[in-house]
């Protein structure tokens, strides 16, 4: 069974391809475009990923997808409302990539061939998955702290075998992520590319 994980529209685009629950390839599209933290629909990353296993997208049995993009759409749609008129340059110019890419990820990837399901995973849920399903522990607690997912910036849970319980979060905008990027644009470094500069 293979199992074709994506990740783009944000920050450091990428593919990651899995034969029977081991990953078996993967790539950031940054390394095939050379453009530093690509954040497009990762094609060549997806391209690479395929071929390195000689197979085509309609022989990848289900596509996973980072986060769940109407949630996080939701909760952006919510802020800029809450922030008017302050908000309103930013939300002209985030809503051309939601409109136009960000929530059609199910449309380019059916464009790819692809005719299977798509699974949307809550953003916290794959940061968990990403760490615990490829460690050597069958038993673990995990904990998950970021910027923001869709409403998730901090979670917890425990990993038992194959299966991840999340049993609890803090939430949006209560964010250490968040804080520690605005700390990083303080210093005049760049958000999301230069936080392990200020990590000493």
């Amino acid at each position: 069974m293979y199992i074709l994980g994506i990740s783009c529209y944000y920050h450091d685009a990428s593919a990651a391809l899995l034969k029977d629950g081991v990953v078996v390839a993967a790539a950031e599209e940054e390394r095939f475009t050379r453009k530093k933290h690509d954040t497009s629909f990762p094609l060549n990353a997806i391209t690479y990923c395929l071929k390195s296993q000689r197979i085509t997208m309609g022989q990848v049995d289900a596509v996973g997808f980072y986060e769940k993009p109407f949630l996080k759409f939701e909760r952006l749609l919510g802020q800029h409302v809450q922030m008017f008129p302050k908000s309103l340059k930013t939300f002209v110019s985030a809503m051309p990539s939601w409109i136009h890419e960000k929530l059609h990820i199910r449309k380019s990837i059916k464009k790819l061939g692809y005719e299977g399901e798509v699974y949307f995973i809550e953003h916290h849920l794959a940061h968990a998955a990403a760490s615990f399903l490829v460690s050597p522990f069958k038993k673990a607690a995990i904990l998950t702290a970021d910027g923001v997912g869709e409403w998730s910036t901090t979670t917890w849970g425990i990993g038992n075998e194959k299966e991840i319980q999340l049993l609890g979060e803090i939430r949006f905008p209560h964010s250490l992520g968040l804080l520690y990027s605005t700390i990083t644009a303080y210093l005049g470094f760049t958000v999301n590319n230069a936080e392990y500069k200020v990590m000493g």
